[in-house]
């Protein structure tokens, strides 16, 4: 039963490390890279349809992303899309190829982005103490319903404890990572 509550918190934290992982995906650093375009979404005949399904992303150069729409349709629809995301990007258009240039970082936006990731990590923090709790509630409750001993209870609690220290770490670790990223010129 403890192990089948481990199990499970583990599972629980794995996700918020990789939610974490997709969120510093959205913040871009200097360079180019395809993850960036992950979050917009481009009306593919009256639905919202990720970018990627539409058209291929590639890194055409260190600071070049191009973008190639399996549809000629789709150019002017993928380009307004990029151009209305929140991530600042200008997009130019060369028949049916679409370059986004990633334009330079200043200090300000650095910081910003470094602000921006220290609170992904936070809420990715947040996440999985609230998970810690819920398992040690879970435990609580088997010792309540006396299924374990209070020495059980105890070692239980301890090795979640372990667990949750080791992705808390995991995320620090994400986190320092990102701002090199981020810092680098």
């Amino acid at each position: 039963m403890i192990n089948e509550i481990k199990k499970e918190a583990k599972v629980r934290m794995q996700k918020s490390i990789e939610a974490l992982g997709h969120a510093f995906n959205k913040i871009r650093t200097g360079r180019a890279h395809p993850g960036i375009l992950d979050s917009i979404q481009v009306d593919y005949y009256g639905s919202p349809t990720p970018l990627s399904q539409v058209a291929n992303v590639s890194v055409e150069d260190g600071r070049t992303l191009s973008v190639t729409p399996w549809e000629r349709t789709m150019v002017p629809v993928i380009e307004k899309a990029i151009l209305s995301s929140d991530l600042g990007l200008n997009p130019s258009t060369a028949g049916t190829v679409i370059r986004i240039p990633m334009p330079a970082l200043t200090e300000e936006t650095r910081k910003e982005f470094i602000k921006q990731s220290r609170n992904e990590a936070e809420t990715a923090r947040v996440s999985i103490r609230n998970i810690r709790r819920d398992a040690n509630n879970q435990i609580k409750e088997l010792l309540k319903a006396k299924e374990i001993s209070e020495d059980d209870e105890r070692r239980a609690e301890e090795e979640i404890q372990k667990i949750t220290n080791s992705f808390v770490a995991e995320i620090d670790k994400s986190l320092s990572e990102k701002e090199k990223d981020l810092m680098e010129i």
